[in-house]
C-alpha cells in the first residue's frame, strides 16, 4: 500500500518551500518562488540601472549649481558691475551724478548756468473750443514747418478742426521728433506745438509755405527757446562755458556723468566721488559663497571613506575631476594678462592673484571646510584700502588692453577676436626715421598700420590687437609688453560656459553616456522581464498538469482506501 503521507508532507527546492500536493497545494507559491529564483540577473540589472540613474541625478544637480554660479559670476563681470563709485552732490536740486569705476576718488566743483532746452511755441490766437475748425476753405491747406534744418509739408484737410491738427502733427508719418497738443488759458483753446530734442540746434520754425490760415510764422509765439546747457567744472574753462545739446552731460570729467536739474548761475554745487567698499565686499563674498556650493557638491559626490576603504557615488570619476580641476586652477592661477614682475621697465600689477586678496584654499586635513575656499576679510580690508580699483580688476577685468611700456601705447582690440594674455612687441624703426621697418608680437610678424601702428596678424590670439609706437629714434628697436586682461569672474564664467554646454560640455557627454548605458540596461530589463514571464507561463502550464495528475492518482487514492476499509470489514 502507498504511504500517502509521503506524498502531503514538505517538499523543498532550491529556495522555494511548499507543502501539500494534488487537491489544494499552493502552486501560485511554488510558482512565484521559483520565479523570483530566476530572477537573480533582473535584480541586478534594477540595481545597476539604480546606480546610472543616481549618477545622472548628481550630474544634474552639480549642473544646476555650476548655472547658478555662472550666473552670479556674470552679474560681476565687468568693472562697472564689480566696482562701485559713489557720487554725492551738495545740491541735488541742481546738479546729481552717477560714478562708473573709471571715475576718480575725489571732488568737482560745478557750476550750472542754464539747462538744455527744447523750443516750444503756442499760436497767438485762441479759439472758442478744441472742436474748432480750423480750415473752413474747401479745400487742403498746408502747415511747413522746419525742425532741426529740414522742411516737412503737413496737409491739413478742409474741415480740420483745433484737435484734429494735433492729432495731424503727432501721428504724422515719420514724424521726426514734434509733438502738438490742444492748451486752454481757460478761456479760448490754442495749439501748441514742441520740439522734443533738446539743444541749440533742434530748431523748429514755421515755413514760408504754410497756407494754414491763423498759423503762419507770425501767428505763434515762442514760450521757450532752444538752448544748450552751459556748465563750468573746476573753474574750467576760465572764460564761457561748456555746452552740450543735453542736461545728461558725460563727456567732461571721465568715468562721470552730470545729470543738470536746475540752473544756479553764480553758485558752485561740489560732487565727492567715493568707492563703496562694503558693496565691493559683498561680491567677493558671492564670489568665495558661490565657488564654495560648487566645490561642496564636488566634495559630496567624490569623497572616499578612509576608514572604510569605500568611495562614493563618483570617486575618481575623470568627468567630475576635469571640472574640479579646471575650476581649482582658475582660482589658484595668476590672472590672465596681469604680470607680476618688473623687467624691461615694465609696470607691474599690484595684484595678480587671489591668494593677495585673502582668498586661499583650506588644505588643513582634518578641518569641515578642506578644499573649500577661505576669505580673510581683515585682508581684504586692507587691499582694497590700498587700491580698490586692482583688486576691482582682477575680478572682473573685461578684455582691459594695457600698455607695460612707455615705448608704446594700447589702442583698441576686437572683442570676441583678440584673446586675453601678455604679448611681448618688438617694433624697428626704419633708418629714415620715417616709420616702423618691421614688427612682431609673441615672435609673429605683425601688419603694420600707417606710419607707427601695429595690429595683431590674423588667426593668431592678438588677432585685432591694435598698438601704437610712442618711441620713434631712427633705425632704433623697441621692446615692450601690451597686456589684455580678463578677470577671475569673466574667465571663470567662459570656463563654466564650456563645462555646462549642452552639447560639447564634459558634463553633457557624460550624461548622454550614462543615458546611452541606462537604456541598453532597460533593453536587457525588458528581456529579461518577457523571459520570465514566459518562464512563469511555462510554470504554470507544467504545474497544472501535475495538479491535474495529482487529482486523478488523488482519487485512485481514495477508491483504494474506500475498497480496503470495506475488505477488511467483511474479513
Amino acid at each position: 500500500m502507498a504511504d500517502t503521507s509521503s506524498i502531503t508532507s514538505s517538499y523543498t527546492s532550491g529556495n522555494v518551500h511548499f507543502t501539500g500536493l494534488g487537491n489544494g497545494t499552493d502552486f501560485d507559491t511554488l510558482i512565484d518562488g521559483l520565479v523570483k529564483a530566476e530572477s537573480a540577473h533582473l535584480t541586478q540589472l534594477q540595481t545597476w540601472r539604480a546606480t546610472w540613474e543616481k549618477k545622472n541625478t548628481a550630474f544634474q544637480e552639480l549642473n544646476t549649481s555650476m548655472l547658478a554660479l555662472k550666473t552670479a559670476l556674470e552679474k560681476m563681470d565687468t568693472m562697472n558691475e564689480f566696482l562701485t563709485k559713489t557720487a554725492t552732490s551738495t545740491n541735488s536740486t541742481v546738479l546729481t551724478a552717477t560714478a562708473d569705476s573709471g571715475a576718480e576718488e575725489g571732488t568737482h566743483k560745478v557750476e550750472v548756468n542754464q539747462l538744455a532746452q527744447n523750443k516750444i511755441m503756442a499760436t497767438a490766437t485762441g479759439y472758442s473750443a478744441g472742436s474748432s475748425v480750423i480750415n473752413s476753405s474747401g479745400g487742403d491747406q498746408i502747415l511747413q514747418y522746419v525742425y532741426k534744418g529740414t522742411t516737412y509739408n503737413l496737409t491739413v484737410p478742409t474741415g480740420t478742426t483745433l484737435e484734429g491738427l494735433a492729432n495731424l502733427i503727432n501721428n504724422q508719418p515719420a514724424n521726426p521728433g514734434v509733438k502738438a497738443a490742444v492748451i486752454s488759458d481757460g478761456s479760448n483753446y490754442y495749439l501748441q506745438f514742441r520740439g522734443m530734442d533738446l539743444g541749440a540746434n533742434a530748431t523748429l520754425t514755421i515755413g514760408a509755405g504754410t497756407t494754414l490760415t491763423g498759423f503762419n510764422a507770425a501767428d505763434w509765439n515762442t514760450t521757450q527757446v532752444n538752448q544748450n546747457s552751459q556748465v563750468k567744472v573746476d573753474g574750467w574753462p576760465p572764460s564761457g562755458w561748456i555746452s552740450n545739446a543735453s542736461n545728461t552731460v558725460s563727456n567732461i570729467i571721465p568715468g562721470l556723468t552730470l545729470n543738470l536739474k536746475d540752473s544756479a548761475p553764480g553758485s558752485t554745487v561740489t560732487l565727492t566721488i567715493g568707492t563703496d567698499l562694503e558693496a565691493v565686499k559683498e561680491n567677493v563674498r558671492t564670489f568665495v559663497t558661490q565657488m564654495n556650493t560648487v566645490r561642496a557638491k564636488i566634495k559630496e559626490i567624490t569623497k572616499y571613506d578612509e576608514q572604510n576603504k569605500k568611495g562614493s557615488l563618483l570617486t575618481g570619476n575623470y568627468g567630475v575631476d576635469i571640472i574640479s580641476q579646471n575650476l581649482k586652477n582658475i582660482v589658484a592661477d595668476k590672472g590672465v594678462g596681469f604680470i607680476s614682475y618688473n623687467t624691461m621697465g615694465l609696470t607691474e600689477d599690484t595684484y595678480v592673484s587671489l591668494g593677495q586678496l585673502g582668498i586661499t584654499t583650506d588644505a588643513q586635513t582634518g578641518s569641515a571646510t578642506i578644499g573649500l575656499l577661505l576669505l580673510d576679510e581683515e585682508k581684504l580690508d586692507e587691499v582694497l584700502k590700498n587700491d580698490p580699483t586692482a583688486v576691482a580688476k582682477l575680478f572682473s577685468a573685461d578684455y582691459l588692453g594695457e600698455s607695460k611700456s612707455p615705448a608704446f601705447t594700447y589702442e583698441s582690440l576686437v572683442k570676441g577676436t583678440t584673446q586675453a594674455g601678455e604679448y611681448q612687441l618688438s617694433v624697428k624703426v626704419k633708418a629714415d626715421g620715417t616709420g616702423i621697418e618691421s614688427a612682431t608680437i609673441n615672435g609673429r610678424a605683425a601688419k603694420i598700420t600707417g606710419s607707427w601702428g601695429i595690429t595683431g596678424a590674423a588667426a593668431t590670439p592678438e588677432s585685432g590687437l591694435a598698438i601704437r609706437l610712442d618711441a620713434r629714434t631712427a633705425g632704433a628697436t623697441y621692446d615692450g609688453v601690451v597686456t589684455v586682461k580678463l578677470g577671475k569672474t569673466g574667465e571663470l564664467a567662459s570656463e563654466l560656459a564650456d563645462l555646462t554646454d549642452k552639447s560639447d560640455g564634459p558634463l553633457a557627454i557624460l550624461q548622454n553616456n550614462y543615458k546611452d548605458i541606462m537604456k541598453s540596461i532597460d533593453s536587457k530589463i525588458d528581456y529579461e522581464e518577457t523571459r520570465l514571464d514566459r518562464y512563469k507561463k511555462t510554470l504554470k502550464n507544467k504545474y497544472a498538469r501535475l495538479d491535474s495528475l495529482l487529482g486523478y492518482y488523488d482519487k485512485i487514492n481514495s477508491q483504494l482506501t474506500s475498497t480496503i476499509k470495506k475488505l477488511d470489514s467483511s474479513s
